[in-house]
């Protein structure tokens, strides 16, 4: 298992500062960015990706799910944002075939389900775990990730919780 450099846990009380923890993401990623979203269903990883996406955009428009589809690519902004879907993905291998590999290397991707992406999943990757309380709907979450997001997480963090 991978040492991350640092982490970060914190609770999101509802859909509302889940999606404020997206768009705060949105705020401070940079090309190259892979952001790695796990949880069970339910969890609020689309509703986490989706706000990131709105944000980066600068828009207001519904943002589908990539649930079918298993990639949605946004190329309106600064560099382009891959939303990917791997929940029905079997075999790693057919990750290649959805372009994954030039969305890491051009945009910013976000990966609902990494852990199908097996050992193509880059090791310079945030990881945001995702852990939702059933009975009031709480979500406790923990980012981790390499060097790169250290000083981009601590600003973050640094901030007030209503702007998190």
């Amino acid at each position: 298992m991978t040492r991350w450099k640092c982490s970060f846990k914190y609770i999101l009380a509802n859909k509302a500062e889940t999606e404020a923890l997206g768009a705060s993401l949105a705020e401070i990623a940079i090309p190259g960015d892979i952001i790695a979203l796990k949880g069970t269903l339910g969890s609020g990883k689309s509703v986490l990706a989706r706000a990131f996406i709105r944000k980066y955009l600068k828009t207001t428009e519904n943002i589908p799910s990539p649930t079918f589809t298993l990639v949605q690519t946004y190329d309106m902004g600064f560099v382009p944002v891959y939303h990917f879907d791997l929940y029905r993905i079997i075999n790693s291998e057919e990750t290649i075939e959805l372009g994954i590999e030039e969305a890491f290397s051009e945009g910013i991707s976000l990966i609902e389900w990494p852990e199908r992406l097996g050992s193509y999943l880059p090791k310079n990757h945030l990881q945001i775990w995702l852990r939702v309380n059933n009975k009031d709907s709480i979500r406790n979450i923990q980012l981790a990730g390499p060097d790169s997001w250290q000083t981009r997480l601590n600003n973050l963090f640094s901030e007030e919780p209503e702007n998190v």
